[in-house]
């Protein structure tokens, strides 16, 4: 019996030091992901307001890809139709309804977003510029990394990012007004080599252009 106990002991000992923590999850998915894509659903919850007993969310679904360095796709299907996509340069949010694209130099806006986890930089000291990035324990089957932005001027808050494996599971958002929005990916295919042409944007005929 001891002999078996101590066996236990043993294998339990190595498991915990085979699993990796989420910082290791995060560096591994940073430089064995060059390509990816996946469907995603986004709820966005807001904060209760006087008189409300349930907090108000809003569920949406896409796609999402990307290439590094810097380039990404959201194609929000439902329930609006809307298009984001940056291609190294400029940043393009198309609002199928309103008729309306932004456009925004990609450098000014995307440093100390939750898009800039995943597809700006290939290391943790890269992404060490703009987060201040820590461990954040197994919650939920999934290795977790706490992210806040060096820069506390803007309205992001902190970021949760939730790993199986390599695989990005999960990004948890909060920001200074109170709001939570969480992404849930699911069917990943990575390094499938996506097309080029999915991050270059030519803004529609008769859409109004604004570039803030």
């Amino acid at each position: 019996m001891i002999k078996n106990l101590f066996l236990s002991l043993v294998l339990a000992t190595l498991a915990l030091a085979a699993r990796a923590d989420g910082l290791q999850q995060l560096e591994r998915f940073l430089q064995e992901v060059r390509s990816a894509q996946a469907d995603f659903t986004q709820v966005v919850t807001s904060p209760k307001r006087a008189g409300e007993s349930v907090a108000r969310s809003k569920t949406s679904r896409g796609r999402f890809e990307f290439q590094r360095p810097g380039r990404f796709r959201f194609d929000y299907a439902r329930p609006f139709e809307q298009t984001i996509v940056a291609d190294g340069e400029t940043l393009w949010l198309h609002d199928v309804d309103l008729e309306q694209v932004t456009a925004r130099r990609q450098q000014d806006v995307l440093g100390s977003t939750p898009a800039a986890l995943i597809v700006s930089g290939t290391s943790l000291r890269e992404l060490g510029t703009h987060f201040e990035l820590q461990a954040a324990g197994q919650a939920e089957g999934l290795e977790w990394v706490q992210a806040r932005p060096r820069q506390g001027d803007g309205q992001l808050q902190q970021v949760r990012v939730g790993f199986r494996g390599a695989e990005l599971v999960r990004l948890e958002i909060e920001d200074s007004l109170g709001q939570r929005s969480v992404l849930s990916f699911s069917g990943w295919q990575t390094n499938g080599g996506v097309p080029a042409e999915r991050f270059r944007f030519q803004p529609p005929p008769g859409v109004a252009v604004i570039r803030p």
